[in-house]
């Protein structure tokens, strides 16, 4: 099953206390957790793109296994990766990195935010 934007977005705000933002415009959606980045989600006409904090080296690996899994479009490409959204993905795949990026970012927290996120 291929996961597009519309899903994208539903299990994005699924995770605990995300907030959704537009800082960079109404082209850009922005997800915060305890108001750090965890993804964007943005447009190029039909096709989603979604950026999502990674491990590094598990960014590499992921580039090279899809073609879909780009280097980090305006973020650092150490840390960040690009999903193009064009259904090639599968839903799992695309569930797990939203997952990794949103532990991530998490796992950055001070004790107190992340207790406050339970």
């Amino acid at each position: 099953m291929s996961f597009l934007v519309d899903d994208t977005r539903g299990y994005l705000l699924s995770r605990g206390k995300v907030s959704e933002e537009t800082p960079f415009g109404p082209d850009v959606l922005v997800y915060k957790v305890a108001g750090k980045m965890f993804a964007t989600l943005g447009f190029e006409g039909e096709v989603g793109r979604m950026n999502l904090k990674c491990d590094p080296e598990r960014a590499l690996e992921l580039r090279d296994e899809y073609e879909g899994v780009l280097p980090g479009y305006h973020m650092n490409k150490k840390h960040w990766n690009t999903l193009v959204l064009d259904g090639a993905l599968t839903a799992e795949l695309v569930c797990d990195l939203i997952d990794h990026s949103y532990s991530l970012v998490v796992a950055s927290l001070t004790k107190k935010q992340r207790e406050e996120l339970s």
